[in-house]
């Protein structure tokens, strides 16, 4: 069966008012810093009720309704299911008749630019990502994923008939027609949003309405494949509503497309913190199949030095520990059909071989980026971090052409869209 090709359709995009261009609060400054959020899954409980709180409009309340139970629904006691997705169901409703949010006259394809405190500049495709109707698929994952998550996410979008957030896909662009449009933005689209979040990152963007460009574009992407970088729940969830709910509209999922040649992703690490794990004891167990040598810096991290595949288990007390130089034939053993480079990887390494022989069962709490963060979270639960060193981008590209995926929470893309910038609704209002 031929590949089906990669296509981004364009759609009319549902937006919040505040954010257009020229629209100002009576402070003078635009609201967008309390309305915008990360991707659902990225805030601890604490960040998440921040934002639930620091606006009634703010995305959060979208995209996180169970926030009010602190945690996932099934997980916890509290308001049932059909409740928590009604509301944010309602809260969209209302804020659509209220004109908080308005959908754009006409369809397009949107072209947003991120530029970060420190410089970093990513832009890339926002439109509606044709579904695979069987394999083999353009869009690629890279990434486990489990069951919950995907769940929640059907649920969400099947209460809203929305897609509240974009999934983030990578491409290698080639120096294509689309990558040509994407670059020249400002001589080719409407400007819609110019504004700064809090974080000091600047968030631009514009509206593509020509069908000579969508044409250029879809000619282009036909020819080429996708790998996604984050949002492997989300879309696994849209093929869900895909094949159970055959309205030609759940053909299609809400996505930003990247071109990672001209815009190469930073890829951050995802940390573990282990609460209640003894750390003398786990290295203990760490020396039977590994080297451990303490590490004097004291700030605990994974040194750029490290041998390859490495991680570090750090203490309550800030004491760290490198775990290298792992033995080959103990983890042939624990993982007999993959590939030396899967078996190579730090997480695979933890989820196979260290957590099994720690006989650890308490719920892994996963911190993106800040080791620093990774090592209070464990002072606090008493427990152990593990941080573990961030993946290049060539080599989560390898591992998914050869077919295979990383374990879950394996890598950070970023940076990440903000949620609430565009969305897509099914139902016009």
């Amino acid at each position: 069966m031929p590949r089906q090709p990669l296509e981004l359709a364009p759609f009319r995009g549902l937006r919040y008012t505040a954010l257009d261009i020229g629209h100002v609060l009576d402070s003078g400054e635009l609201e967008v810093a309390h309305l915008l959020a990360p991707p659902y899954d990225i805030p601890g409980p604490a960040e998440a009720m921040e934002l639930f709180r620091s606006d009634p409009h703010n995305a959060t309340r979208l995209t996180r309704p169970y926030q009010l139970n602190l945690t996932m629904p099934g997980n916890c006691s509290g308001a049932p299911a059909t409740v928590v997705y009604e509301r944010a169901a309602e809260s969209l409703r209302s804020w659509i008749d209220d004109g908080v949010l308005s959908q754009d006259e006409a369809p397009a394809l949107y072209v947003y630019e991120q530029v970060t405190a420190d410089g970093t500049r990513q832009r890339g495709l926002v439109g509606a990502l044709r579904l695979p109707e069987g394999e083999p698929s353009p869009v690629r994952g890279h990434e486990s994923v489990s069951q919950g998550p995907v769940r929640d996410r059907v649920r969400l979008m099947r209460t809203t008939r929305a897609n509240l957030e974009p999934i983030f896909l990578l491409y290698r662009g080639g120096n294509g027609a689309t990558t040509r449009i994407t670059e020249s933005a400002e001589h080719q689209g409407d400007l819609l949003v110019d504004t700064r979040t809090s974080d000091g990152t600047r968030h631009r963007l514009w509206a593509l309405p020509s069908t000579a460009a969508h044409a250029q574009i879809s000619a282009d992407l036909a020819q080429r494949t996708a790998l996604i970088a984050d949002g492997h729940h989300r879309y696994d969830a849209y093929r869900a509503m895909h094949e159970h709910h055959r309205e030609p509209a759940w053909a299609y999922g809400l996505a930003f497309l990247v071109d990672s040649e001209v815009h190469p992703p930073r890829l951050g690490a995802i940390h573990r913190v282990l609460p209640g794990l003894d750390t003398a004891a786990a290295l203990e167990t760490a020396r039977e199949i590994a080297t451990v040598d303490e590490l004097a810096d004291q700030a605990p991290h994974v040194p750029e030095t490290a041998p390859t595949p490495s991680l570090v288990l750090a203490a309550p007390d800030g004491t760290a520990h490198l775990v290298h130089d792992f033995d080959e034939a103990a983890l042939k053993r624990a993982m007999p059909t993959r590939s030396t480079d899967w078996r190579h990887l730090p997480t695979a390494i933890l989820q196979e071989v260290l957590l099994p022989r720690w006989n650890f069962q308490g719920e892994i709490r996963m911190v993106h980026d800040d080791p620093g963060e990774a090592v209070q979270a464990a002072r606090e639960t008493e427990g152990t971090a593990v941080l573990v060193p961030p993946m290049s981008v060539q080599h989560v590209y390898a591992i998914a052409d050869r077919g295979e995926l990383t374990p879950r929470k394996s890598t950070s893309f970023g940076p990440k869209p903000r949620s609430g910038l565009v969305m897509r609704i099914l139902d016009h209002p």
